[in-house]
């Protein structure tokens, strides 16, 4: 059940993402949106792949790097927030979803490690 809202909401933010980029490359903006739309939209890949995992090990591996890629995601959102490109409404709304994505990842990763014999 967690694992699914989980793929849900990686896609649903990976989806804001995209229309975030095209956002951004209508304000002629190129380098942050090309950054946002790989760490965004590579989230929900690394989940989809920890679901075909080649056990325990692998799937803690893609999980881990589904953590890094939203942190890293979260960054350049505030990036775009300090240098003018997305308004507060916005930003908190993305932050938010990225946020939210993290805290998931975190509790599957530790229960996944618990749970490694």
């Amino acid at each position: 059940m967690a694992e699914s809202k989980l793929r849900t909401h990686s896609m649903d933010f990976a989806v804001s993402i995209i229309e975030l980029v095209k956002e951004l490359k209508g304000k002629r903006e190129s380098i942050i949106s090309s950054q946002i739309g790989r760490s965004g939209t590579s989230i929900g890949a690394n989940i989809r792949e920890a679901q075909y995992a080649h056990g325990k090990a692998d799937f803690i591996a893609k999980m881990q790097i589904a953590l890094k890629e939203a942190n890293e995601t979260g960054y350049w959102l505030e990036l775009l927030y300090r240098t003018q490109y997305i308004d507060q409404v916005q930003y908190q709304r993305l932050d938010a979803a990225c946020t939210s994505i993290r805290v998931m990842l975190v509790a599957s990763i530790r229960t996944a490690k618990e749970n490694t014999p």
